[in-house]
């Protein structure tokens, strides 16, 4: 099993509340199943660039004309997004590691989702029955965690999260729709007194994430052909 975990939160372990949800998750899956390949990307110390014009030609001129090639400028441009994009074709699993910022995902987590939620990269578009066009995945990425923090507390659906909704349909946009949530809300210690309890509460739902995508595994692994 293949695992790709992007990380978009700048503080040591020990004062990451999304980052200690990620050891759980990965320490449990790799206890309950050993075979597990781990690609950690630390955005802060692989910055993804800001999508730039040379960029955007290059991965979506071929797209408008399918004669198109890239000029040298462009191909150097779509170097971060071509590396990265090897990398998430290659992942079974996708964790996404990261605090709510200001309502959403922080902006380096953005930028990497620009860089390589690409045409060409990482899906193709397809023509549709009965007319127009489908998006069809490049990858085989079959299941995506969030492990996510916030100060505050959101109930489902709540208009303020743009997080959630941000991942949610940047990822179901090429065919990832399998999303499992562990959050650790409420963790501003000003304001709520129960945030230990909270930050426990999703380092269990964490662990559980993790067994369930490790008796998957066992199961595909014993049912298939020796």
């Amino acid at each position: 099993m293949n695992l790709l975990h992007i990380c978009a939160n700048p503080k040591p372990t020990e004062e990451s509340v999304s980052k200690q949800l990620s050891v759980a998750f990965i320490s449990t899956l790799v206890e309950k199943f050993a075979d597990v390949e781990l690609n950690n990307v630390d955005l802060y110390q692989d910055p993804p660039p800001f999508l730039d014009y040379a960029a955007y030609r290059g991965l979506w001129m071929p797209v408008f004309n399918p004669g198109y090639e890239p000029v040298k400028e462009e191909k150097k441009a779509m170097a971060y997004a071509v590396r990265h994009a090897e990398l998430f074709n290659k992942a079974d699993i996708l964790i996404l590691t990261m605090p709510m910022w200001n309502f959403s995902v922080p902006a380096i987590m953005k930028a990497w989702i620009d860089q390589v939620i690409a045409p060409n990269l990482t899906f193709a578009f397809a023509p549709k029955e009965g007319g127009g066009f489908e998006t069809k995945p490049l990858h085989h990425v079959r299941k995506l965690v969030l492990l996510a923090s916030s100060g505050g507390v959101y109930q489902e659906g709540d208009p303020r999260d743009a997080l959630t909704a941000e991942v949610s349909a940047a990822f179901g946009f090429i065919g990832l729709t399998d999303l499992t949530i562990a959050w650790a809300d409420g963790q501003n210690a000003v304001v709520f007194g129960d945030h230990e309890a909270r930050k426990q509460t999703a380092i269990e739902a964490a662990m559980e994430a993790a067994e369930e995508v490790a008796e998957s595994a066992l199961a595909e692994s014993a049912a298939a052909p020796a």
